[in-house]
């Protein structure tokens, strides 16, 4: 069979494009391994053919598919798509929480050789318009009508798009509107009438091919689509993976949206390792899900782990004024254990008492809320402060941080059971190369690296070196032992009116340290001095104002109080000690309101748009630098 396009890369690329990317051979860990994400798949259900390798939780149960219900299903859609008139190449759009339909539609596409083009739940429509349109996107899985409605007004103005599936049972008044069922169904009879048509598709799929278009979040101007190929993610999946003591014993809980190429790789990993994996029902109900499923590992972003901390010091602070200090004194004994063990030093008997104490005073209750048998955690996406890492590592939860952007697939360092440091990312995965450029931006080569940015010849190689490395865009350096740290974003890096350089990022982590800080941005480019913008934790906030006997209750009055205020200014200080002068934060403002995805300050990977919260806060921000100026305290 005849492909329509043997690489949508190289299709797409121009000459420019195709010679700016270096590309490195890779050495297989095993022998066999698969090439493809349809032959993943395969593997996956040949070697394990699980009863239960897909769970989800609907009318109070939680239903299995097997692995071989789950290559029936995605061989169905392929053929379905096809039926469709969608050919290799042609480009298919998912707007959906994580759910097996999702799982099933994007293997099903990788079947079919159809790229699809995952687009987050959290999007605006015009965003969401951009995406299709500039994909060119041919087929659009849907959750349901409701998600169809959100966007049902720029539906018209994606001229590209021919049908619309809907995973629910319910559709729109269309001929261009199937559910996923009727695509199964179309799928199932053009099986009887070509039984070989399926293994014809499969089998034209050739590892560099285009499997994905990714659209990175745009903290600095309009997203681009991210090519990625099967090798791109099948080497990440193996090579990340490559020191951990995966299992089919183990079990996750999918939480992080399969939108994100980080969770979208680990379904891959979870699958090719033979895990049973559970999908939580929502983010409100990922606390039950917790317990109900007890999984053996955890991937989360920074701010879960940062959440359920502030949440359990709330706990214990509503309790009593006993019980926080029990908290406070456990959670000091924790960390200075886990730093003791980073360090290599030994624990003296009276810490290690102390420390069995704390563990079943506090630590147990902790490691219960996870389900209570976690082998590990996994988190990435955003810096993991050293506090919040030494906080559970204290605590008997091993937390395992790694590097990488989508634009790498994503892994390109990572801890591991074998190898961690505090403070760092880990080594560079298997088959992956760092080097540092004399600013000391991070550029990366490997199997991972994408193939380039969709419909974007000339932003393709303004991210490639000369001799085809890949720029980060992130500051780093490499220690002794071969751990990677990143100390900043290249671009979010402000220069004082007095010429002095500030990275924000580690300074916010530092602020974040604070109970009672949910979240911080650092403010002073081309200003005089650093400030902050301080959103509260108003939960804490309210716990401490009682035991102040302070009569306040809104977040406007919050940030408006002197007291307040002065407790965030001495929060600060404290935890920014051992700061130069020139990168001390002199000027607070708190709001009232949290920095949000709806609300624009955030990209839907919970990164900062700095640009956006400048312009959305600038009467804030030049109230700070006028009231300096005439030496009045900031409000």
């Amino acid at each position: 069979m005849e492909k329509q396009y043997t690489n949508l890369g190289k299709e797409m690329q121009s000459e420019v494009e195709k010679q700016v990317i270096r590309r490195v051979k890779r050495i297989p860990l095993f022998e066999g391994e698969p090439k493809t994400l349809s032959e993943l798949f395969y593997y996956a259900r040949d070697k394990y053919n699980r009863k239960d390798a897909l769970n989800i939780k609907r009318n109070g149960e939680w239903h299995p598919i097997s692995s071989d219900e789950i290559i029936e299903r995605s061989e169905n859609i392929a053929l379905g798509l096809y039926s469709l008139g969608i050919r290799t190449g042609d480009r298919a759009a998912i707007l959906a929480a994580n759910s097996p339909e999702w799982t099933l539609a994007d293997a099903g596409c990788q079947f079919a050789g159809v790229i699809d083009v995952p687009i987050y739940t959290t999007l605006t429509s015009d965003s969401v318009k951009y995406i299709i349109n500039d994909s060119g996107a041919k087929a659009f899985f849907l959750q349901d009508v409701e998600a169809f409605e959100r966007i049902a007004e720029i539906i018209p103005e994606c001229e590209t798009l021919e049908k619309v599936i809907f995973f629910g049972s319910e559709i729109i008044d269309s001929d261009d509107a199937l559910t996923l069922t009727d695509l199964e169904k179309l799928g199932a009879e053009l099986r009887k009438e070509n039984p070989d048509l399926i293994k014809e598709l499969t089998s034209a799929t050739k590892p560099d091919d285009t499997a994905t278009l990714i659209y990175t979040s745009g903290t600095t101007g309009e997203p681009k689509g991210v090519m990625l190929s099967h090798e791109n993610l099948i080497s990440n999946v193996i090579d990340a993976g490559e020191k951990y003591s995966f299992s089919p014993k183990d079990i996750p809980l999918s939480v992080l949206p399969l939108s994100h190429v980080f969770e979208r790789t680990g379904m891959y990993l979870y699958i090719f390792n033979g895990m049973a994996v559970y999908y939580a029902e929502s983010i409100e109900k990922v606390a039950d899900n917790l317990r109900e499923v007890r999984p053996t590992m955890f991937v989360g972003v920074p701010r879960i782990f940062e959440k359920v901390y502030a949440k359990a010091k709330l706990k214990a602070a509503n309790a009593s004024s006993l019980r926080e200090k029990i908290f406070d004194w456990a959670i000091d004994v924790g960390k200075e254990v886990a730093y003791k063990r980073e360090m290599g030093e030994s624990v003296s008997a009276v810490l290690g008492a102390k420390h069995s104490i704390a563990d079943k005073l506090v630590f147990s209750k902790l490691r219960e809320f996870f389900g209570g048998r976690l082998r590990f955690c996994i988190t990435g996406g955003a810096a993991l402060s050293d506090s919040v890492y030494l906080i559970f590592n204290g605590a008997g939860i091993s937390i395992m941080q790694g590097y990488g952007l989508t634009e790498t697939s994503p892994v390109i360092s990572s801890s591991n059971p074998l190898g961690v440091k505090l403070g760092t990312s880990g080594r560079p995965i298997r088959n992956v190369e760092v080097r540092f450029a004399k600013d000391g931006e991070i550029e990366v080569s490997g199997p991972n690296v994408m193939q380039g940015y969709y419909n974007k010849p000339e932003a393709t190689k303004d991210t490639f070196t000369e001799d085809g490395w890949f720029k980060t865009g992130d500051i780093g350096e490499m220690d002794g032992d071969g751990f990677l740290k990143i100390t900043d974003r290249k671009k979010e890096l402000f220069k004082t009116s007095g010429g002095k350089y500030i990275a924000p990022s580690p300074i916010e982590q530092m602020i974040k340290g604070s109970r009672f800080v949910s979240q911080v941005v650092l403010i002073g480019n081309s200003r005089k001095f650093a400030s902050a913008l301080i959103v509260p934790d108003f939960e804490q906030l309210e716990s401490y104002a009682r035991s102040q006997s302070w009569t306040l209750s809104k977040p406007q009055e919050f940030v408006l109080d002197t007291n307040v205020l002065q407790l965030f200014e001495k929060e600060v200080d404290i935890h920014c000690e051992g700061l130069a002068r020139y990168e001390t934060v002199k000027k607070i403002a708190l709001l009232e309101e949290e920095l949000t995805v709806e609300g624009g300050e955030l990209t839907p990977t919970l990164k900062i748009k700095r640009r956006i919260i400048d312009e959305k806060y600038q009467t804030v921000i030049d109230r700070i630098y006028e009231e300096a100026e005439k030496e009045k305290p900031v409000r």
